[in-house]
């Protein structure tokens, strides 16, 4: 049997909404035949609300009962939004150092002629960094609300959370080009050990659930062993790059 769905999205000359065109797919993908109805006006939109009676578009309908938005559609496959849930997960974290790894051998390769475990480690380390601190910076503000609820010196000294991407980025910066060692390498072992000592007490000691500010304020990475491995690998790359 062919299956039909009614489709009413807005279409026009400044705005394509995007969950219309997620939701045309969603349907097509799963076999529909969809009649796409575009509102390519305002006051098309508005008026559609109004005889429908719902607040938002896109609207889907199959066998002439309306499924609704594209939340509503994803649970009517059995799906759910990953960008609504609330759910802690480590994706953020880990598609991040898994490019910065995949970097850091690029980086080897193309450097030596090889991959070299010490080079590629210090590459991983320090890009891993500058990214991270990329993430903090672009909300420096929601980062610093969530980072204060667990780092214990951000606790005490609120201008530190407003610093500390910056450090971690001159840092990562500064490792990867072996500049200003005697500097970037102590701030390294500085934030990595205030980071470890205030996640073990956060997440091990006071047994307390949080989200990581590590890629943003804006995550639902868990603060826990990730966060705390990051932070041991700071000191780590701190301290033997100044041995060495």
């Amino acid at each position: 049997m062919s299956k039909n769905a009614q489709l009413y999205r807005m279409v026009t000359d400044e705005h394509i909404c995007p969950y219309g065109l997620k939701s045309f797919d969603l349907l097509k993908r799963k076999g529909y035949s969809v009649d796409d109805h575009k509102l390519k006006t305002r006051d098309e939109t508005d008026q559609f609300k109004t005889e429908h009676d719902v607040k938002t578009t896109p609207q889907t309908f199959i066998d002439g009962k309306r499924v609704g938005g594209y939340d509503d559609l994803l649970e009517f496959f059995g799906k759910e939004n990953p960008q609504g849930s609330d759910e802690k997960n480590y994706t953020p974290v880990m598609a991040i150092f898994s490019v910065t790894f995949g970097l850091a051998v690029a980086f080897s390769w193309l450097f030596f002629s090889e991959i070299q475990p010490w080079e590629t480690l210090r590459y991983f380390v320090a890009i891993s960094m500058s990214v991270l601190a990329i993430q903090k910076l672009r909300d420096l503000e929601s980062f610093s609300n969530q980072f204060i609820t667990y780092d214990l010196l951000g606790m005490r000294v609120v201008r530190y959370s407003y610093v500390y991407p910056f450090v971690e980025a001159i840092a990562g910066v500064g490792m990867i080009a072996k500049v200003g060692l005697l500097i970037v390498c102590p701030a390294a072992i500085f934030i990595g050990t205030v980071g470890a000592i205030s996640v073990i007490k956060a997440v091990y000691i006071d047994k307390r659930e949080l989200k990581c500010a590590c890629v943003g304020g804006d995550s639902n990475v868990p603060l826990g062993f990730i966060s705390l491995t990051e932070n041991l690998m700071m000191v780590f790359m701190g301290i033997s790059m100044l041995l060495n």
